[in-house]
């Protein structure tokens, strides 16, 4: 007998908002099923306030509002059970984060959770990524938001180090990341990965899901550093217009894949990594996987 359950994730972004609503497939003495029934993401850059003038504007709030009631409505026409809804960078530094969190709740009826960049890596290790570590090999998982990148180091299956850092795409694009950050960044990975030979990487966020399906490769094959960096320099030799028109880029992707993409080359640099695995998994994937098994 199969037993087909609904829950729902909202990923409350600096880049966009993401409304998640997945299969949850239990059969007895076979292990649960998770499948994506729908995905809607709403290009809303929250970033662009919240890092520049330090709070969400009037309009953007309005547009977060009819944006939640449109997913409450979702959830409810798709039957779901259980949801959560988390923000992360963006709303965590916006002065009026939690004024904006207290009139969604009214407005729209959902409840939002503003988490830190420990508990995002948390979930996110929680989503589907033990299937893909291999006991004997070290990975360094690297999740580029517009925000914050959380960085975390598996070793033998197990979490042995994890930072958040205030580097993102959005800060990047307005040039509110400076030196200081980055050697933080190259001295801490450098660090943790000194004692091992070999490292591979995992990379997870919208940007590098882009690069990776323009590649064209099958899920399970790495792309190399090599490639990466190519894909950088053509790239940042297109303007941004050429990017929307010639590569079917959104508009609110064309402009972040260049400084996410420099993100994760530096990142491969600094850890000797030469390779980097992009599997389909988010913040939103963990937050299912999380609710499902009570981990939050």
């Amino acid at each position: 007998m199969i037993t087909i359950r609904k829950y729902a994730a909202i990923d409350i972004g600096s880049n966009a908002m993401r409304l998640l609503i997945a299969n949850i497939v239990e059969q007895k003495g076979k292990e649960t099923q998770f499948s994506k029934s729908s995905l809607v993401r709403v290009p809303i850059r929250l970033g662009q306030d919240a890092f520049t003038v330090g709070e969400i504007t009037e309009e953007n709030i309005e547009r977060m509002v009819d944006a939640m009631k449109a997913f409450k409505l979702l959830m409810k026409v798709h039957k779901v059970e259980k949801y959560m809804a988390c923000a992360t960078s963006a709303m965590r530094e916006a002065y009026n984060g939690k004024e904006v969190v207290d009139l969604i709740k009214k407005k729209a009826d959902i409840k939002i959770e503003i988490i830190d960049g420990k508990k995002e890596a948390a979930i996110i290790a929680s989503s589907d990524l033990h299937h893909l570590l291999k006991n004997d090999q070290t990975y360094l998982y690297v999740d580029v938001g517009g925000g914050s990148t959380e960085f975390s180091l598996f070793t033998e299956g197990k979490i042995v180090a994890s930072k958040s850092f205030k580097i993102g795409t959005v800060r990047l694009l307005n040039n509110m990341v400076n030196d200081i950050v980055w050697q933080e960044i190259e001295k801490w990975i450098k660090h943790i990965t000194e004692d091992y030979e070999q490292i591979n990487m995992i990379g997870s966020g919208g940007n590098i899901n882009k690069v990776f399906k323009m590649s064209g490769k099958l899920q399970e094959k790495p792309l190399s550093y090599m490639y990466l960096n190519s894909q950088y320099a053509f790239l940042n030799g297109l303007s941004y217009e050429q990017r929307i028109a010639e590569l079917g880029l959104n508009a609110d992707r064309a402009d972040v894949i260049i400084p996410a993409l420099k993100v994760y080359l530096n990142a491969m640099k600094w850890s000797g990594a030469r390779n980097l695995y992009v599997p389909k998994i988010g913040l939103s994937d963990g937050i299912v996987k999380a609710l499902y098994y009570n981990k939050i």
